[in-house]
């Protein structure tokens, strides 16, 4: 399942996503990747189940794309292409936290899509014109 919305504001692909582990059962989460334009360097991945809590994953746009293809990352998110158990090509991303690890997989197609649409949006070399350095600052000095 996705939904894709328009190069605008913000761009977002809803995916659904297994929850794979060596412990339990395999479940269907539901899971966003999310691009905003205004942060272009990064990607969100967006994932919870029914009533339960949402947890929001912020990492390197560059991450997911080179992920499509090969192993990339080390520390808290790792992207790397895989065969699902029905042969079809999918996306494994894992992420690590002191409170545990996850290995999310979604198909290979839905993120090559996500990825097309936020380049487009936001092309290799351009995200630093995007960035708006005055309100990044006011953020940060109201904190």
């Amino acid at each position: 399942m996705e939904k894709q919305t328009p190069a605008t504001a913000q761009d977002t692909i809803r995916v659904t996503v297994p929850f794979i582990s060596g412990e339990a059962k395999p479940q269907e989460l539901n899971g966003d990747l999310v691009f905003d334009p205004t942060d272009p360097y990064a990607v969100q991945l967006v994932v919870g189940q029914g009533d339960g809590p949402v947890v929001t994953w912020s990492f390197a746009r560059d991450l997911l794309a080179e992920g499509l293809y090969d192993p990339i990352g080390d520390g808290d998110v790792i992207v790397w292409p895989c065969l699902a158990t029905d042969g079809k090509a999918v996306v494994v991303i894992e992420l690590r936290s002191p409170h545990g690890m996850a290995m999310l997989q979604t198909p290979s197609r839905t993120v090559q899509r996500f990825v097309e649409t936020i380049y487009e949006s936001v092309p290799a070399g351009a995200e630093s014109a995007r960035i708006d350095v005055d309100a990044m600052l006011a953020h940060l000095l109201a904190g």
